[in-house]
């Protein structure tokens, strides 16, 4: 199936915008069944040259690179962009119909394939969990998209009975052309404003996931999140919809169209009211298609959740320690202290303008005691915090030794804020708080 790509981008003039991992996957993709190929490598790093010494190798390849890079991208046939690669301070207009990317090629040839799940949060849970119900019926099933997995990784394995489970990104999404035969919008949020510049760019391109269906297509939302159905209702989306808000819980019974479905006092390992709502979305799809349901259920019950999600790091000290680096937006840090009621919140991250008013309301209605604040959003919400125990603290490994200072029972880390002014990013983070926890 994938001939149908090479046979698009055969003898174009092509530049991939942006070297990263995503980036890598296009170019070695197209350099394993075009190698002779001409092709423009287009990236900030004026080093990645020197980074990439491999690359001197290849006779056919080209190079754009420094703070300039992204002046001319008119000139090429193809644009392949990486979702890191921010087009938001160009005019593209000259060349925004040559845009493309690992996801839009994947959907313009084989979208029938395709289960793309998106919304601000909660995606990389419920799109592990969608492809963990799907390997454990025996499809032939790929775990792909922004969840870390390069689509072209496995492009070349797929056949037309595979099932493509892909988590899209709102970068990843924007300048699409195609949408999943099964799309998945869970929520939407304040998030990205500063890679999109403002809510309504950011929401728009979350619902592209909807955009471009047909009447044979499927699409699942969430009703009940207001701003989701907004977009919903003025969408004139062509799809066969489905609100999960039809969802029922009738004593202990998810239930759907009177049929129960699910009892949520199983034992299960995924906690929250929230990752309740992402079962739904799986229940329900799982009813859509005519899985088996009970085999749905083992999975949904033995699903171990995913790293830096509500993480169990262990006791140390005698306190539970949580890791919830993955919270990036106040929904989500609001939903890991409901679900696990700390009694010290270890929060603050990059800045990126969203209204914080809500989270600082929770805060103070809070049990929580111990409120460890760390830059940049910790420091400006920490003077807003009436009663509490405030610590403003520069760096992480401080921010856990006071964590285990002051905490008598549970200590949670979950930023309600991006983790780059000072990670590479959450996963980082999250991976040095269990490395501080564990030091003693």
């Amino acid at each position: 199936m994938y001939t149908k790509i090479i046979e698009y981008l055969e003898n174009k003039n092509i530049s991939i915008v942006g070297y990263g991992k995503e980036g890598k996957s296009t170019y070695n993709f197209i350099r394993k069944y075009l190698p002779n190929q001409k092709l423009t490598i287009i990236d900030n790093n004026d080093k990645l040259i020197e980074n990439n010494p491999e690359l001197r190798e290849d006779e056919n390849l080209d190079f754009v690179l420094g703070i300039d890079a992204l002046n001319n991208l008119k000139i090429y046939d193809v644009i392949i962009k990486a979702p890191g690669v921010k087009f938001k301070d160009l005019d593209i207009s000259e060349f925004k119909d040559k845009i493309t990317s690992e996801l839009d090629l994947a959907l313009r040839f084989f979208k029938n394939n395709i289960i793309g799940i998106t919304g601000t949060k909660g995606k990389s849970t419920t799109t592990s969990l969608i492809y963990k119900v799907f390997k454990e019926q025996n499809y032939d099933a790929y775990l792909l998209g922004n969840i870390g997995i390069p689509i072209f990784d496995y492009i070349d394995q797929i056949n037309e009975k595979s099932k493509l489970i892909i988590e899209m990104g709102a970068p990843q999404l924007e300048f699409i052309t195609a949408s999943p035969h099964i799309s998945i919008v869970l929520n939407l949020f304040e998030e990205h404003l500063d890679y999109f510049g403002t809510k309504d760019k950011y929401f728009l391109s979350k619902m592209n996931a909807f955009k471009y269906q047909n009447e044979n297509d499927y699409g699942f939302y969430l009703g009940s999140n207001e701003t989701l159905n907004n977009y919903i209702l003025k969408g004139n989306y062509k799809s066969k919809l489905y609100n999960i808000s039809d969802m029922k819980i009738d004593n202990d019974f998810i239930t759907l169209n009177n049929k129960k479905l699910y009892n949520i006092n199983d034992e299960r390992l995924l906690l929250g009211k929230h990752n309740l709502s992402n079962i739904m979305f799986v229940l329900y799809l799982s009813e859509v298609l005519g899985l088996d349901l009970n085999k749905t259920i083992k999975t949904i019950n033995t699903f171990e959740g995913l790293e830096h999600r509500m993480e169990y790091v262990g006791i140390f000290n005698g306190i539970k320690f949580y890791n919830d680096a993955i919270a990036t937006i106040p929904d989500a840090c609001i939903n890991a202290c409901e679900t696990l009621n700390p009694d010290t919140l270890i929060f603050g991250g990059m800045d990126r303008g969203i209204d914080y008013s809500d989270l600082i309301e929770y805060f103070n209605k809070s049990k929580i005691s111990n409120f460890i604040c760390m830059p940049d959003t910790g420091y400006k919400i920490s003077d807003k915090l009436k009663n509490k125990n405030v610590y403003k603290i520069e760096n992480l490994k401080d921010a856990v030794a006071k964590a285990k200072e002051v905490t008598k029972k549970i200590c949670v880390m979950s930023p309600a804020a991006p983790s780059y002014n000072a990670f590479k990013n959450f996963e980082e983070k999250g991976t040095l708080y269990k490395k501080y926890i564990k030091e003693g």
